[in-house]
C-alpha cells in the first residue's frame, strides 16, 4: 500500500521525459494512471505493460491536449475505467523556437496553444470530478524559461509564465474545495532535449547551474509525488527545480 494507493491519476504528455517519470512514480506508490500520448502510443503502451507487470494499474489515452474536446475525452476515459479522479499533472508540452523576426503565426499558436491552452481545458474539466470526490491536487509542469526568457523561445516562455500565472489563480478560486494547485519550474533536466544538444552547448549551460549538473526527471517526479501525497498545505507556488540557477 503507497501513499497514493486508490488514488486516480492523469498524467500528460506522459510517453516519455518528465511525464513518463511522474506517471512511474506514481504508479510506484499505488495510484491508478492514466498515460496520455498524442502520437506516441508504442512508448505509452510500453510504459502502462512496466506498470501492469510490476503490479500496478494503468491505461494509455490518445488525446491532443491542444483541442479542448480531447482533453474532455482524456478527463472522461479515466473516469470510465477508474471511477473518479483526484490527480491531473498538466505536463504535456512543445517548443518550437525561433526568434521573433522569424517566428510564423503558426508556430506561435501551436505552442500556446499545447503548452498553455491545453492546461485550462483539462484543468476545467477535470475540477467537476475532484470535487465530487472531495478534492483533489493539479500540477502544472511550467519552466524556467517562463521566468527569465530565452533567445528564440518567445513562444515557449510566454506559454510557461502563462502557466504560472494561471495556477496561482486558479489555486485562491479552488482552495475552498480543497484542490490545490501548484507550478513547478525545472531549469535544466536530463530529457531527450537537453540529452541530444552538442557538448559544447551542455558545457555553456553547465557553467549556469551552481550544482554543477543537470537534474534527473526522477528528481523531477519526487517533487511531484511529494506535492499530490503530502503537500496538502501548499497551493498557489512556483517551486523551483534549477540546480540553484537564478532567474536574471
Amino acid at each position: 500500500m503507497g501513499c497514493l494507493s486508490e488514488k486516480v491519476a492523469i498524467v500528460t504528455g506522459s510517453s516519455r521525459g518528465l511525464g513518463r517519470a511522474i506517471a512511474w512514480e506514481f504508479a510506484e506508490h499505488g495510484a491508478r494512471v492514466v498515460v496520455n500520448y498524442n502520437q506516441s502510443k508504442e512508448l505509452a503502451e510500453a510504459l502502462v505493460k512496466e506498470i501492469k507487470d510490476k503490479g500496478g494499474e494503468a491505461i494509455a489515452v490518445q488525446a491532443s491536449v491542444a483541442s479542448e474536446d480531447e482533453c474532455g475525452a482524456l478527463i472522461d476515459a479515466a473516469i470510465k475505467e477508474f471511477g473518479g479522479l483526484d490527480i491531473l499533472v498538466n505536463n504535456a508540452g512543445i517548443n518550437r523556437d525561433r526568434t521573433i523576426r522569424r517566428m510564423t503565426g503558426e508556430e506561435w499558436r501551436e505552442v500556446i496553444a499545447t503548452d498553455l491552452n491545453s492546461v485550462f481545458y483539462c484543468t476545467a474539466a477535470a475540477v467537476p470530478h475532484m470535487i465530487e470526490r472531495g478534492g483533489g491536487r493539479i500540477v502544472n509542469m511550467a519552466s524556467i524559461i517562463g521566468q527569465k526568457g530565452n533567445v528564440g523561445q518567445s513562444n515557449y516562455a510566454a506559454a510557461k509564465a502563462g502557466i504560472v500565472g494561471f495556477s496561482k489563480s486558479a489555486a485562491q478560486e479552488l482552495a475552498r474545495f480543497n484542490i490545490t494547485v501548484n507550478a513547478l519550474c525545472p531549469g535544466f533536466i536530463e530529457t531527450e532535449m537537453v540529452i541530444s544538444l552538442t557538448d559544447e552547448v551542455k558545457e555553456a549551460l553547465l557553467a549556469t547551474v551552481p550544482l554543477g549538473r543537470f537534474g534527473k526527471p526522477e528528481e523531477v517526479a519526487a517533487i511531484t509525488r511529494f506535492l499530490v501525497s503530502e503537500g496538502d498545505y501548499v497551493t498557489g507556488a512556483q517551486i523551483n527545480i534549477n540546480g540553484g540557477m537564478y532567474m536574471q
